[in-house]
């Protein structure tokens, strides 16, 4: 019988004892001296990434907009990465997708059946019905973009809602969307991408929603802390809650990359594999899971 992804996240995080996500977002122009700013140098930097943070993450998540600007080869060593990944470590594809149902149905496709994505980054604003196909499948996951974590976020998450016939209060955005996506796909399959950079939202979210997974970005680099989101980042209630880590992932990018970027390049460093390891064991450590 096959695992739903929810029961596969917390075996993972259990085993590693964090809700660390590695993400993936190799910039040409920021990676390490002797690696070509090129696809093949994105490949090389991305490897030794994963190889060396792989004992400390509970999860993988490359962006693929990194990818994909290098059109075919970019693709394809996206590939060649994720075969990298082992079964049991989730792989979330950072793609922001969401479109009318017979398009949703093709990015399914190509995200979980071709990349072989557990789970996926979704745009809620078509509505439920229009990305039904990333919803519906009981052994993936769609993380639905609910209160982000770029400094523009409340333009539009921050609007006022008025309070609806089905019982849904006045209320931003961003709560009407957490309220609305917990009720969405066959249950278990859809969580909220709520960033660290807006803790108090973060806390109404998890009040309208306390059964949601989320993914969350924003620590390290943009500034976002950790405290609040071990407090309000786990689910207390079903599907995610109750489960170890209940559904929380912390993704942290360059707070880990920058490790291998900073290091001295006048050959007293250490190999960079190690000071990769080291700078994601110290985040795995700083992003326990809680229990």
């Amino acid at each position: 019988m096959t695992l739903g992804y929810l029961e596969r996240l917390a075996a993972r995080t259990a085993s590693t004892g964090t809700v660390l996500c590695l993400g993936l977002d190799p910039d040409p122009l920021a990676l390490p001296v002797g690696f070509a700013r090129d696809i093949v140098g994105i490949e090389a930097f991305s490897r030794l990434l994963i190889e060396a943070s792989l004992p400390s993450a509970a999860a993988i998540k490359p962006n693929l907009a990194f990818f994909e600007a290098f059109g075919p080869e970019g693709m394809a060593a996206l590939e060649r990465i994720r075969a990298l990944v082992p079964a049991d470590v989730p792989f979330v594809a950072d793609a922001k997708r969401g479109d009318i149902g017979s398009t949703a149905a093709r990015q399914a496709a190509a995200l979980f059946d071709r990349l072989g994505a557990d789970a996926i980054t979704v745009n809620p604003y078509l509505g439920g019905e229009a990305i039904e196909p990333l919803l519906e499948r009981s052994d993936r996951f769609a993380y639905v973009l609910c209160r982000t974590s770029n400094p523009g976020a409340s333009e539009l998450q921050d609007l006022i809602v008025e309070a609806d016939e089905d019982g849904a209060p006045r209320e931003r955005l961003y709560e009407r969307v957490a309220r609305r996506v917990a009720g969405w796909g066959p249950g278990g399959t859809v969580g909220l991408v709520v960033g660290a950079t807006a803790p108090d939202e973060m806390a109404r979210i998890r009040a309208t929603a306390p059964g949601s997974a989320f993914l969350v970005p924003g620590i390290g680099a943009q500034g976002g802390e950790i405290d609040p989101v071990l407090l309000h980042g786990p689910a207390s209630a079903s599907p995610a809650g109750g489960r170890d880590g209940g559904g929380l992932l912390v993704n942290v990018s360059r707070g880990i990359a920058r490790a291998a970027i900073e290091a001295p390049a006048d050959g007293t460093s250490p190999d960079l594999g190690e000071v990769l390891e080291a700078a994601a064991r110290g985040w795995a450590e700083r992003l326990p899971m809680l229990r």
